[in-house]
């Protein structure tokens, strides 16, 4: 009887322990999206245009994926907060990263060390848009373009500063580049993100600012700030009557921000590419062209190793310009 009660223990005791074997091995195989929830974290608060692009993307997928994607916004620390956290998540495509200029290109510059290795840490999937930035003042600055700006600097030194989306963010940089081929003086006043800095433009609390042209045309449109130059190469579509930096005294200038899809390092291969299929097909769609464009944004749709490469280029490309600067933030 022993015996017969010890050969039934054991068998229950291998069929527990098997159990949880197979169920894992069937979760490992199964396709993706199949569980859960789909997350896009975004480094900045709402309003903003990794926000709006992260939004319209993600309401996209949730038709064509048929699973829930949702918009995680997890600002603080320059970017360093949502990139950590994405950068330790598990690579399954469950939880992507909307990359960003600041965050993915200009932070590697201006930090010694950071949590994450910036070049390894990240799979690109694909690079959804370039984004101009606009110089905006408030409307109480005596100022309708760059020279009169740069004159009204000069005359009242000290007297200007600007908002930024934080230290070390894409339009501080943007800032110093302009006080550094300009010659003038304007003191930097950082904020959690571009939408936080706007009522102080709007108030007259700050002098002016350098957004997104996507985060910053709902105030154009009403009025409540003034654009005067946009930081491109060429004019935008959306405020074609506004000049570029370069026509404005400043030639050879050209910033742009940009959004991107990402995720943790080591996604495989058939996600990143499923995802890249979706995203771009997401782009080219009339309603979502036309909702990008009329803000701002060229709508770029690349594959994962032009993202790659664009990203690389960037990096170098602001780090020279915060070498150029002494911009250290550790």
């Amino acid at each position: 009887m022993k015996s017969n009660m010890l050969r039934r223990v054991l068998c229950l005791l291998a069929t527990g322990m098997l159990l949880p074997l197979a169920v894992h091995g069937q979760s490992q195989n199964q396709p993706w999206p199949t569980r859960g929830t789909i997350k896009i974290v975004v480094p900045y608060p709402p309003g903003g245009a990794s926000d709006v692009t992260a939004r319209v993307i993600a309401a996209k997928l949730t038709d064509s994926l048929k699973q829930n994607v949702v918009v995680e916004n997890k600002p603080g620390a320059n970017g360093i907060l949502a990139l950590d956290l994405v950068a330790k998540s598990a690579p399954d495509g469950y939880t992507l990263l909307m990359g960003n200029l600041g965050p993915n290109a200009i932070n590697p510059g201006v930090y010694q060390k950071l949590p994450y290795d910036s070049a390894k840490a990240f799979s690109t999937i694909t690079l959804t848009s370039v984004v101009p930035m606009v110089v905006l003042v408030t409307n109480s600055l005596p100022v309708k373009n760059m020279q009169e700006l740069i004159a009204y600097a000069k005359a009242n030194p000290g007297k200007l500063n600007y908002a930024s989306a934080g230290n070390g963010a894409g339009n501080h940089l943007v800032g110093e580049m302009i006080k550094a081929e300009t010659g003038i003086q304007m003191t930097h006043v950082p904020f959690k993100g571009d939408a936080p800095g706007m009522p102080a433009v709007i108030s007259g609390e700050v002098s002016m600012m350098f957004p997104t042209i996507v985060a910053g045309m709902p105030n154009i449109k009403s009025g409540m700030m003034r654009p005067i130059a946009v930081t491109s190469a060429k004019r935008i579509q959306s405020l074609p009557d506004v000049p570029t930096m370069a026509e404005s005294g400043l030639p050879g200038f050209d910033a742009v921000s940009w959004g991107g899809l990402m995720g943790p390092a080591g996604i495989p291969v058939e996600i990143i590419n499923r995802l890249n299929q979706e995203v771009i097909a997401i782009l080219k769609m009339p309603d979502v062209a036309k909702q990008l464009s009329s803000l701002g944004a060229e709508i770029v749709g690349s594959t994962p190793a032009e993202f790659e490469k664009y990203l690389q280029d960037e990096i170098n490309k602001w780090g020279k310009v915060a070498r150029d600067n002494n911009i250290r933030l550790d």
